[in-house]
């Protein structure tokens, strides 16, 4: 008798111990949904996609209409014979308080500008470095009639360069962060600068939860 009261606490024992693991992984499961693209989520506060797309877009529009960028591309196609003027992205620097990727920037500037056909754009530094070397190494390994010619690269008109900066403002368990984007189009040989902008529509005000005791 008292061997099968033994039991049955023990089996009282186990169940009630399966249950808290079923209840402890239960808590710790994650799901993942998808979104559209467009969707705008800001679960920290800080920089995230949505913010790239908004300032890329803002300063690409002002960028194309601008009177300056209108006047330089007209004043290169009619000296070129129609040609449109190229443009090679420079470095886009990040001293802003967090970390922030601002090859996406640039990279989606790019994009931008060349879909809408009023600019061209040659590689980046980083590019143009190994695409020379495959001109050299088909100099002397590719048959000759297939190889690329070196020293007819297109030289870039433009420059296109750019920051992101930010403040930060706190007071108790609310920060306030805002971001300025500057970028500006520079022509190479002379080094006027023909277009300059900073995007400040960025602001986001975060409240952190205080954890109750």
């Amino acid at each position: 008798m008292q061997k099968k009261k033994k039991d049955f606490f023990k089996t009282i024992k186990i169940l009630v111990l399966c249950d808290m693991v079923v209840m402890f992984l239960a808590g710790c499961a994650s799901t993942a949904n998808r979104v559209d693209a467009g969707t705008q989520i800001d679960l920290t506060g800080r920089w995230n996609d949505s913010d790239v797309r908004i300032v890329c877009e803002t300063l690409v529009d002002q960028c194309l209409n601008a009177a300056g960028v209108e006047r330089a591309i007209a004043q290169y196609s009619t000296s070129h014979r129609g040609e449109l003027p190229t443009v090679i992205v420079g470095r886009f620097t990040n001293t802003s308080s967090e970390h922030i990727d601002t090859s996406i920037i640039s990279k989606m500037m790019e994009t931008a500008i060349i879909n809408s056909g009023k600019l061209e754009f040659v590689a980046s530094t980083d590019i143009r470095e190994g695409i020379r070397d495959e001109r050299v190494d088909q100099a002397y390994n590719a048959r000759e009639d297939t190889a690329a010619a070196i020293g007819n690269e297109i030289g870039a008109a433009f420059m296109l360069t750019g920051s992101v900066k930010s403040s930060v403002e706190k007071s108790d368990n609310t920060t306030v962060r805002a971001y300025f984007v500057d970028a500006q189009l520079t022509n190479i040989e002379t080094n006027r600068i023909i277009w300059q902008e900073q995007n400040a529509d960025i602001k986001k005000v975060f409240k952190q939860t205080k954890a109750r005791l």
